[in-house]
């Protein structure tokens, strides 16, 4: 597994030890702001390993696509994902 994705995966599964952790504390009906900061804390987590991701993709493939003379797909490729990634 190339470092990037490492990286990914390790965030990831941090991401998912607080999921577990977010899903525990409303289970205890915890004080609800307590809660929305840790869903804040995972989903920034999940867009740090996302974005890691999109840069090894980027690093890789794309540049290979760029040197394969398939460049077109690929950037639309990244295009449509960054337009979700923003919404």
């Amino acid at each position: 597994m190339s470092q990037p994705n490492q990286e990914a995966l390790n965030l990831l599964k941090t991401a998912k030890g607080q999921l577990e952790a977010v899903i525990r504390m409303t289970e205890e009906q915890r004080y609800c702001v307590d809660i929305a900061v840790q869903i804040s804390a995972v989903d920034a987590i999940i867009k740090k390993a996302n974005l890691a991701i999109l840069k090894n993709h980027i690093e890789t493939c794309v540049r290979e696509s760029f040197i394969e003379g398939t460049q077109d797909e690929k950037l639309d490729e990244v295009i449509k994902i960054l337009g979700k990634y923003i919404k």
